[in-house]
Parts: C-alpha cells; structure tokens; sequence
C-alpha cells in the first residue's frame, strides 16, 4: 500500500472520535498494519491518549515487543512533543502526517540530535486532514 493509502486509514480512525479532535494513526511494519489508534484523552481521562501513542501502545501489543524498528507511523496531524518522544522510544524509522500543527506540532524536533533518528514527511493528503480538523473546530465554535 503507499503512503496515501495508509493515511486514508488514518483519516477513518480519525472520523471515530466523538468529542475528540479528529486524529488518527497507525503503525506498519513489514508492510502491514500491526497497531490503530485515535485521539481518546477525553473520553479515557488520560492526557497522554493521543492517536500516536494508542497506535504505538497496539503496535507493541501485537508484536510482543516496545521497540518497532523499521516500522512507519502514519498520523493525521503533526506529533507533539510527548508523542515525538515516545516515537523516538519505540524506534520508529518513519513519521508521516498529514496536516501541519503550527501550535503544538514538534516534526522539528525529527531533525535534532539525539540518540535515534526518526525521518519525517508531512503533508501527505494535509488538504483532507486540515479539513477534517477545521470542521470539528468550526462546529465548535
């Protein structure tokens, strides 16, 4: 599948969030879907349910191991910090995003120096990801 593909998915997880923001993620390995998540801290009381850390939390379930070397997380909109962290803890060799975070969004953070490197891609279908996030925030208004 390619990278369109796979964000097309993240964009259905997204859509399940009821009183959320709309994101969703995944994590592939060997080509196939091994972990899903969506943003849940709400409706979980956990503010560290984010899309990315769900996806990563299966991931590690489904392969009976924290560390995912080779694999790719796919992810809605640009991971904060918390979530760029715990990319970089479970050795994650690709990040791809949809839709830039100009408040929140750490991808800068792809490019420091530390211990293991993740490489990073956004704007992968951004138009279809913003629009989801503008109309959740448009009918919050």
């Amino acid at each position: 599948m390619s990278d369109e593909a796979f964000m097309r998915r993240a964009l259905e997880l997204a859509a399940r969030t009821e009183h959320e923001v709309p994101v969703g993620a995944l994590v592939v390995l060997d080509g196939r879907i091994v972990g899903e998540g969506w943003n849940r801290p709400l409706s979980t009381s956990d503010p560290t349910s984010h899309a990315e850390i769900e996806a990563i939390r299966a991931a590690g379930k489904a392969t009976g191991n924290y560390r995912l070397p080779g694999a790719t997380l796919y992810v809605t909109l640009e991971p904060c910090t918390m979530c760029v962290g715990a990319i970089f803890l479970a050795r994650i060799a690709r990040v791809v995003y949809g839709a830039a975070d100009p408040k929140a969004g750490a991808a800068d953070l792809f490019l420091s120096r530390h211990n293991f490197h993740a490489r990073a891609q956004g704007g992968v279908l951004a138009e279809e990801c913003g629009a989801l996030l503008k109309k959740f925030f448009a009918a919050r208004r």
